[in-house]
């Protein structure tokens, strides 16, 4: 299962099936972003698509009677009436219109009495209705798709249609299992188990059904149990990145830094068309710098072998090379500059001290010794005020039922560096504290989990900045091994795998999902063969956006689970 592939297979079917000849690709705001996320703009030109337009912004061009249209919009009302409009007065010779999702047949009546000049010559659904992150990663770009413990409900139509197209696109009969303790993973699981049903005839008619195999298994789970692993400083390249820069749609903004040229002040970091970043993206920090370190020695030779230009031969020989001398210059240049601002901010912020002790308190119980550590780097200026209230928020859900718990103390401590850091930790604890979660995130019940960290402690760990697990490991290989409790995890309309282990998982988690998670997903895969996992959520976080999450979810929600917190 490959979600880059799937997109990329209907975005090469809209170019070809117009034909050879000049086209125009005429999108709305979330199209655009399902496209640039897997194809370059110089690999679409490739495909005779020269002009780039959206459909809530015409250009004034007026006659371009002489280029194919391919539209491909998402099917909301907002688009139909927009491209109901435009076929009442087509700017374009002809139009084949692609929508991302099912479309209704009111809809399709709707464009037909508008095409009065019978511009359009196809109408499709294509299932290309989510954002492909990365091989195994999709996300929708939804940030706060909760108030309280209730569904916005256009967050909920959003996602649920984009896990339609997800499984229709991944070609899965797919059964649907989800979190019995969460609400908003029971009202999603039975928004697409209807949408399924609804498009039985479609299924039918698109997806041949295998008897011989173990059904597809989509799982819906709650971001809610595991608040820990969204909080931590990262140390692979594209988690770090993420977390310390932000990722915006495979784009990274360096605009902020002094001196950077004009040509990468926003820089694109994507696997498909950055082989060096695809290579590196697992790496860790130190990795990067030795990698980083060759790669300029590689170019330094070439950039010589460059200067030797003395014969026809030699001309002929850069000429030909030329292209492929530049792109690695430009790979050389972007790479340099984004792991030195990681390098600067890894300094000037003290995130090796930072990120070992959130690490020692995800993964480790020392009350005395974190309190202690804790406390002193509140203290320290060059700490940020947003790895304060992290560390703190860490500190809070921890020792949580602790007798020396000393929050309100750590509380004054931040209150007196900025009164508004105190927020993080208050909302953390009030939405993700030991009331909320139905799962043993520190292991301090379950035999299995406390013998686990005891061998872990005593063998080492083989970085300590690496060291925390997520939650969702333990969740997908339990899924493996047929061990996920269906009392926990029921399948809507009972279990159809007949206790076959599924080979093919998606795991989609509300709430939003990380890039540690990602990395996790990667390694199970690898270490599995035969069994695909993808991993999705309505959005990616980085621990910035995940307070966002949790200040969108707790807005207006009455505060009941403070007792460990004054004067705030």
């Amino acid at each position: 299962m490959n979600v880059i592939k799937a997109l990329k297979m209907y975005i090469t079917k809209m170019t070809e099936e117009s034909g050879p000849g000049m086209k125009v690709i005429l999108m709305d705001k979330e199209t655009t972003s399902i496209v640039s996320m897997v194809y370059s703009q110089s690999e679409i030109l490739q495909k005779e698509v020269y002009l780039f337009e959206r459909i809530d912004n015409p250009s004034k061009f007026d006659n371009l009677k002489h280029m194919k249209c391919i539209v491909f919009l998402r099917p909301t009302s907002e688009n139909i009436a927009l491209l109901s409009r435009e076929l009442r007065c087509p700017k374009y010779g002809v139009y084949f219109i692609y929508f991302s999702n099912v479309i209704s047949k009111a809809d399709i009546k709707t464009l037909a009495e508008c095409d009065e000049q019978e511009a359009v010559r196809e109408v499709q659904e294509v299932f290309a209705d989510y954002l492909a992150v990365d091989r195994h990663l999709f996300s929708f770009n939804i940030v706060g798709c909760l108030h309280g413990r209730s569904w916005n409900q256009s967050h909920l139509q959003r996602v649920s249609q984009g896990l339609l197209a997800l499984v229709m696109s991944l070609k899965k009969r797919a059964v649907v299992r989800y979190e019995a303790s969460s609400e908003p993973c029971a009202r999603l699981a039975e928004r697409v188990r209807d949408l399924l049903r609804r498009e039985t005839v479609l299924i039918d008619n698109t997806i041949p059904f295998n008897g011989d195999v173990p059904a597809p298994v989509l799982l819906i789970i709650d971001r809610r149990d595991d608040p820990v692993t969204p909080l931590l400083n990262q140390w692979t390249y594209q988690a770090m990145v993420h977390e310390l820069l932000g990722i915006s749609n495979n784009r990274v903004s360096l605009a902020h830094l002094p001196d950077v040229h004009k040509d990468f002040k926003e820089v694109v970091l994507s696997s498909e068309q950055d082989e060096f970043y695809a290579k590196n993206l697992y790496a860790n920090f130190g990795e990067i710098g030795q990698t980083i370190k060759s790669l300029m020695e590689e170019f330094q030779r070439k950039a010589k072998s460059h200067q030797k230009v003395e014969s026809i031969a030699d001309m002929k020989n850069f000429v030909e090379t030329y292209p492929l001398f530049k792109k690695m210059c430009g790979t050389v240049t972007k790479h340099v500059s984004v792991v030195g601002e990681l390098s600067a901010l890894v300094g000037r912020h003290r995130l090796l001290e930072v990120s070992e002790l959130e690490q020692e308190m995800a993964c480790q119980s020392d009350h005395a010794k974190h309190l202690q550590r804790l406390k002193a780097l509140i203290g320290e200026e060059s700490v940020r005020e947003c790895d304060a209230a992290k560390l703190v928020a860490l500190y809070a859900l921890r020792y949580e039922k602790h007798a020396g718990n000393a929050l309100p103390a750590l509380l004054d401590s931040l209150r007196a560096r900025n009164e508004a850091s105190v927020r993080a930790p208050v909302l953390a604890l009030e939405w993700g504290g030991a009331h909320a979660r139905k799962t043993d995130l520190f292991g301090l019940q379950d035999a299995v989990k406390i013998t686990k960290r005891l061998f872990k402690g005593l063998n080492g760990v083989e970085n300590i900045y690496t060291q925390h697990t997520p939650l969702l490991k333990d969740t997908i290989e339990d899924l493996i091994k047929g061990k996920l409790r269906e009392n926990l995890y029921p399948t809507l309309g009972g279990d159809e795998t007949n206790g076959r282990r599924p080979q093919d998982i998606i795991v989609f988690i509300v709430g939003g999902v990380t890039y540690e998670e990602s990395l996790c997903v990667h390694q199970i895969n690898q270490a599995n063969p035969g069994v695909r996992v993808v991993l999705g959520g309505t959005t990616i976080h980085n621990s910035t956006t995940f307070m966002e999450e949790i200040k969108s979810a707790m807005q207006g929600v009455h505060r009941t689970h403070t007792r460990h917190i004054r004067n705030v």
